[in-house]
């Protein structure tokens, strides 16, 4: 396999690995034993650990960062934006499960400036969801709301379905976002 096939086949089952046992719970010995090779050759292909996790999560800031950023540019209304955007967000979790899984949980066992890029990039996603609530409330689509505490309520939601969710279960994904933002719009909406 080539070089490039083969870090691609290391990054999912080092994702796997983290998602079933936590970054810390997860050994350079795991990963290898996993990949069927010894520990020493996978240094042929990551310098640490925190290399796959970092690559893992950034992968995951990028696709929900990429999700929402045309939603939040489009002309449409506040509702239909979070609307759009709680789809997003299941469509996200739905075709990265795991790496999901990782991002929620560990991306702060990253280090140093690796732990910067991903909060910055987590604090810019949130920036989106507070733009799409912040123009409900100034248009009058949605109450006089404290957006942090709104912002915080939608992504609770959407973050958790990570739990529970199984893509290919009695419920899609965009049924599950439709039924959570009709819930949310009951309150929201002035």
């Amino acid at each position: 396999m080539a070089r490039v096939g083969r870090r691609e086949e290391i990054l999912a089952i080092a994702c796997r690995l983290f998602s079933q046992k936590g970054y810390h719970g997860t050994t350079i010995r795991d990963i290898s034993e996993a990949c069927g090779i010894l520990s020493g050759s996978l240094y042929a292909h990551i310098n640490t650990k925190e290399d796959l996790l970092f690559e893992i999560t950034d992968r995951g800031a990028e696709a929900f960062l990429g999700s929402l950023e045309p939603i939040v540019k489009s002309g449409k209304t506040a509702s239909q934006k979070l609307r759009e955007a709680v789809k997003a967000h299941m469509h996200v979790i739905e075709a990265n499960l795991e790496a999901a899984t990782v991002f929620f949980h560990e991306w702060k066992a990253l280090t140093g400036d690796r732990y910067e890029q991903i909060r910055k990039k987590r604090d810019s996603y949130e920036r989106l969801w507070a733009a799409i609530l912040e123009e409900g409330i100034k248009s009058g689509e949605f109450k006089q709301l404290d957006e942090k505490l709104a912002r915080l309520l939608v992504l609770s939601v959407a973050n958790w379905t990570y739990q529970w969710y199984r893509p290919g279960g009695k419920l899609k994904a965009d049924e599950v976002a439709d039924r959570f933002v009709e819930m949310i719009l009951i309150g929201f909406q002035a």
